[in-house]
């Protein structure tokens, strides 16, 4: 796959915040993604994780600011906006508080198909922010 195929197929994994069905046509059935607390495996777990998210913060949205690649693995620098409105074990009650988290992720493409990704964000930034954590 090109290099410019690679990154199309790598920005267009995050529009599955709005779409969850397309981590079945972006991803490998059997993809690992590797967070920064835990392994997601498999699309059903994926769709999973994305659902914790969209719950707790239902209006989060996602701006990519890079994309880089080189050979099969593709990086793809993003902000993530939201407000808290719904309630998750992870999050907690919603606080209605504005969120901005910013990562990377490295994504490992074969046959037209991420199969892994390799995730860093700030987790204590976003708990900080919603007020879970101390301020440093």
């Amino acid at each position: 796959m090109a290099t410019e195929e690679n990154k199309a197929l790598a920005r267009r994994a995050w529009e599955a915040l709005d779409n969850p069905d397309l981590i079945d046509e972006v991803y490998s059935s059997d993809v690992v993604w590797h967070e920064p607390d835990r392994d997601i495996h498999g699309t059903e777990e994926a769709k999973q994780f994305v659902s914790l998210y969209k719950t707790a913060f239902p209006d989060l949205n996602t701006t990519v600011e890079d994309v880089i690649a080189d050979g099969d693995k593709v990086a793809t620098r993003v902000t993530l906006r939201g407000t808290h409105q719904g309630e998750t074990e992870e999050f907690g009650p919603p606080t209605g508080r504005p969120v901005e988290a910013k990562g990377v992720t490295i994504s490992r493409i074969e046959g037209g198909e991420i199969v892994e990704d390799w995730d860093y964000y700030d987790n204590l930034s976003l708990l900080q922010q919603l007020g879970r954590a101390p301020e440093q």
